[in-house]
């Protein structure tokens, strides 16, 4: 039986057997260390609100319920601020019994403030995918804070296959922290790795960006092109603390560097709903290899994509605002992240998606 995270390897043997196919074969790029990234289709269908298709329901028939209209990807498409769109993938999956999956959005598709989700035929979970389960798979896309340009291959998900209790216990957690640190500082473990919020800079008072309500189109696949100042305010501070607004959508970044050795994974997670009135809204997937070898031998910081919800709420410097939950790889990966990939945000500090160009 297989135990922890699918390596590279063993994506690809899936592949090769038939477990993952798709409309135009995999490339090797979509191949990460322990995922594989989602393609999107042809068309997305415009609908009146967000679904999941429930038991025994497949996705096209609650889609004729709430279908508005339709556009055709292939010339590229604009997918509207505070709309709900579903984009059919080109993969499609026959899951063997004991291996399960999860999704989630892709580094620069959380820093965009993209909620992107994974849905299946009879799903009742966001996000998840039972082990046997066999058939297509659909991204459920809200841009929230930017309206963005979408082509057919565009990679806004990232799928993540395991099998048997994968998580490490605080046990294991505090026994690999003794043998190699996962994190500069003190560490926090508590079902999980806790991470804290810094807004004391080393160096000047920049601590975040919070988006602008107001802004053009983002086209994905222009990387490196958008002026900051066009999209983003900057947040600045000198007191350690900062106001976070109802409603808006903030990039920060945590004040403890982490390291993901090779032979494990990681996924960010809220650390407790009653911390306060926002959400960490944590794009994803830390693949073996995320800090570790980065520049000084210290890890890499997690960017932080920030919500506030009901009220105005103060966030102060060091206060926890999220977890990293570790996972065994069933395999170390041929490749590691940021040795054998390019890595935009390996060894990273506060930093905006790739699409910005740096200031």
């Amino acid at each position: 039986m297989t135990i922890g995270v699918l390596s590279d390897s063993a994506i690809e043997a899936m592949i090769s057997k038939g477990e993952i196919s798709a409309d135009i074969a995999v490339t090797p790029e979509q191949i990460q260390p322990a995922s594989l990234d989602l393609r999107l289709g042809l068309v997305a269908y415009r609908v009146r609100a967000s679904f999941l298709a429930g038991r025994g329901i497949c996705v096209t028939d609650k889609l004729a319920d709430f279908e508005m209209h339709r556009m055709d990807l292939s010339n590229g498409a604009v997918l509207e601020k505070g709309c709900v769109y579903l984009v059919p993938l080109m993969e499609s999956l026959a899951l063997p019994q004991g291996i399960s999956a999860v999704a989630n959005a892709k580094s620069s598709t959380g820093r965009l403030d993209l909620l992107t989700r994974v849905i299946t035929d009879h799903g009742t979970e966001f996000d998840r995918i039972p082990e046997g389960y066999s058939g297509p798979l659909f991204a459920e896309i809200c841009p929230r804070s930017f309206s963005v340009l979408v082509r057919p291959g565009m990679r806004l998900n990232q799928i993540r296959f395991s099998g048997g209790q994968a998580a490490l216990s605080d046990d294991e957690l505090r026994a690999l922290h003794m043998l190699e640190p996962l994190v500069s500082g003190q560490a926090v473990i508590d079902h999980g790795l806790g991470f804290s919020v810094d807004l004391r800079p080393e160096t000047g008072d920049l601590v975040g960006y919070r988006a602008k309500p107001h802004t053009g189109v983002i086209d994905l696949d222009r990387i490196g092109e958008y002026n900051p100042t066009e999209f983003w305010e900057e947040l600045r501070t000198t007191e350690g603390r900062i106001i976070l607004d109802p409603g808006a959508f903030y990039i920060l970044v945590s004040r403890e560097a982490v390291t993901i050795p090779p032979d494990f994974a990681a996924e960010m997670a809220p650390y407790l709903a009653m911390v306060g009135e926002f959400r960490v809204h944590y794009a994803g997937f830390f693949d073996p290899g995320f800090g570790h070898g980065a520049a000084g031998g210290q890890g890499s910081r997690g960017v932080l994509e920030v919500r506030c919800h009901e009220a105005p709420f103060v966030l102060e410097h060091g206060q926890i605002v999220g977890r990293l939950v570790y996972e065994h790889m069933a395999e170390r990966p041929k490749r590691l992240y940021g040795a054998d990939l390019k890595s935009n945000y390996q060894g990273q500090g506060l930093k905006l998606a790739k699409h910005f160009r740096a200031s």
